[in-house]
């Protein structure tokens, strides 16, 4: 009866990909993970890199891939890893992301106030709980980090993961940049366990160092990129005038499962107090959100048609970026400015004048170290070792303050 369920899928990174146990795709089957692959894994990244069209559901995948290397390798080591941790490992993996709302973080604080998508990833595997209640009991305490052996919830979320080292050769493969590029299957080899945490040989150091090094460019390359920040301000902007008009009672064109969310401020508790809640955030993906954005182009409210209108054209704010926040003159004059070429109330300025801040830190120790095993027997931390000088000041974040406006206000201030 298992058989048939071990399928392979082709994956463009890494080729053919097994699906090892047949509990691990009755959760692929499920809608609630379908949905991913209804949802991009970079948003709106493919408006500066035509080819970043990939989706969570692809990420995913890659990621359960890798988790089946890192545990083959691990095996041969000597660690003893049971088939049901082997399978709690690769479904906690496998359900990491499945809380991601549409284009994925930069709705994450919009539609649902003081949500990450890892609360509601949890919600969703607690939900899946019934098609397997032990080995996803497991699933969860795994990546709760409340399983005994801690280096298997370090190979789903921690400065190694098997979720990193997937999206940087993903992101890196379908944007075209080359400098995100790591050897991810000389990392994998290198994996090993010691004092019940994860660590890697002494001979995989310089592996180590390029993917720390590809972390950070690809952060300011893709992720950050200036253009991408501009598009995804608009969008999130988009939706917070949507939502303000929603709760003032506007009917607004949007799928049901939308419409609740613009309708109503929802924040973490009511996912608890209201199980059906769960099911309308399971119904919305990129689609949802974009066919209305399409839609508002031709809205009755000006601010909301405009700032759509250049979403859908691709006519993006201009971005400047700075190490230091910007002059609070300056931005008043670009409000002063809004208002008189847009011909808008002062008051919605703030729509048309996007200012904050983004932060990058390649080698994060808050996430936990990236461990070393010599060959004398020591674990050390990599940045102690590492004879790259810059993988300790990579440690240090790198903040960087945006502000966006409209290209036509820019003109004005160039002349």
């Amino acid at each position: 009866m298992g058989q048939n369920k071990l399928k392979i899928f082709n994956d463009p990174v890494y080729g053919f990909i097994n699906v090892l146990y047949p509990a691990v795709f009755d959760i692929l089957e499920n809608p609630y993970f379908q949905r991913l692959r209804r949802i991009k894994q970079l948003g709106l990244t493919h408006l500066v890199y035509p080819g970043a069209l990939h989706t969570r559901f692809q990420h995913a995948m890659g990621a359960m891939y890798l988790m089946g290397q890192a545990i083959e390798t691990l095996r041969t080591k000597g660690h003893d890893i049971t088939d049901f941790e082997a399978m709690g490992a690769t479904m906690a993996i496998l359900m990491h992301d499945i809380g991601h709302g549409p284009f994925s973080h930069a709705l994450e604080k919009t539609l649902v106030e003081e949500m990450d998508h890892e609360q509601i990833s949890l919600l969703f595997m607690q939900r899946l709980q019934k098609l397997h209640p032990e080995i996803i009991q497991l699933a969860i305490n795994i990546f709760m980090n409340r399983y005994h052996k801690k280096y298997l919830h370090q190979l789903v979320s921690g400065q190694l993961d098997m979720d990193r080292l997937d999206y940087l050769n993903r992101d890196s493969f379908f944007t075209g940049v080359s400098e995100g590029v790591v050897s991810y299957d000389r990392i994998i080899k290198t994996l090993n366990v010691a004092d019940d945490r994860l660590v890697t040989d002494e001979k995989g150091i310089y592996s180590l160092e390029k993917f720390v090094i590809a972390r950070r460019l690809m952060y300011w390359q893709v992720y950050l990129h200036k253009t991408v920040i501009s598009a995804e301000q608009l969008l999130i902007t988009i939706l917070q005038r949507a939502k303000e008009l929603g709760l003032e009672g506007d009917v607004l064109f949007s799928t049901p499962p939308l419409k609740r969310f613009l309708t109503h401020q929802i924040k973490a508790k009511d996912f608890l107090t209201n199980p059906d809640l769960l099911d309308d955030f399971a119904l919305l993906d990129d689609f949802d959100v974009f066919t209305s954005i399409k839609t508002w182009t031709r809205h009755p409210d000006r601010i909301l048609s405009m700032l759509c209108q250049k979403l859908v054209s691709r006519q993006l704010f201009k971005i400047e970026l700075q190490k230091e926040p910007f002059e609070k003159a300056y931005l008043e004059k670009l409000s002063e400015i809004n208002a008189s070429v847009f011909k808008i109330d002062p008051l919605h300025t703030r729509y048309f004048v996007l200012s904050g801040h983004t932060e990058n830190n390649a080698y994060d120790p808050g996430v936990g170290n990236i461990w070393i095993l010599q060959k004398n027997g020591l674990v050390s931390d990599m940045a102690e070792i590492s004879d790259q000088l810059n993988i300790r000041v990579l440690s240090n974040p790198v903040k960087k303050y945006y502000l966006c406006y409209p290209k036509e206000v820019w003109e004005i201030i160039m002349q």
